[in-house]
């Protein structure tokens, strides 16, 4: 069996192309062992709760399993986070008063053997918690996954303007946040 090949296309995310041999379960197998880390990290940014992230993953990997051959027909990463982000969408929908994880919760320093750029990971989620939800997900699929504004908005299933928007009320936000916690 051959692995999955990841090329570059137009962003910096490789995409995986799904050019496998073998049985349907073997294919998934190695699909679900290259693209499992980049889907928690997803999961991880929409949700802000690890044991809720863990938990879209799998139901992720469940529901891109029964669709198997229409998955790997496309892009089935891009296929697989499309199924994430609509639970998470689903998931927002049904509990309007959803108690994420409180920023004073979350680490304020990494620990000293952590490199730099995980306590600058910290900072960057703790700020997207504070964030509200359409907003977050607007930034983290924009920013953190590269994908387009028309690429969001077909995600999210709203408008390019409403993208825009929540993308400029965001940023502006975060800036504030960052400046705030310099000080």
């Amino acid at each position: 069996m051959s692995a999955p090949e990841a090329t570059e296309p137009s962003g910096a995310h490789p995409r995986i192309e799904a050019r496998l041999s073998g049985s349907r379960d073997e294919q998934f197998e190695a699909f679900v062992a290259d693209v499992g880390p980049y889907l928690l990290r997803v999961a991880l940014l929409l949700s802000g709760d690890r044991t809720y992230a863990e938990d879209l993953v799998q139901t992720t990997f469940e529901r891109t399993y029964r669709s198997w051959d229409r998955a790997r027909s496309t892009d089935p990463r891009a296929y697989a986070r499309k199924v994430l982000v609509n639970l998470r969408i689903d998931r927002w929908r049904l509990v309007r008063l959803e108690v994420l994880t409180s920023p004073d919760t979350l680490p304020q320093r990494a620990t000293p053997s952590h490199a730099d750029t995980v306590d600058g990971r910290n900072e960057v989620v703790r700020l997207l918690a504070e964030l509200p939800l359409a907003q977050r997900r607007v930034v983290v699929l924009r920013h953190l996954l590269g994908l387009t504004e028309s690429e969001t908005a077909r995600e999210l299933a709203v408008s390019v303007g409403t993208v825009k928007s929540h993308n400029a009320r965001a940023l502006v936000r975060l800036r504030t946040l960052l400046t705030e916690g310099r000080q």
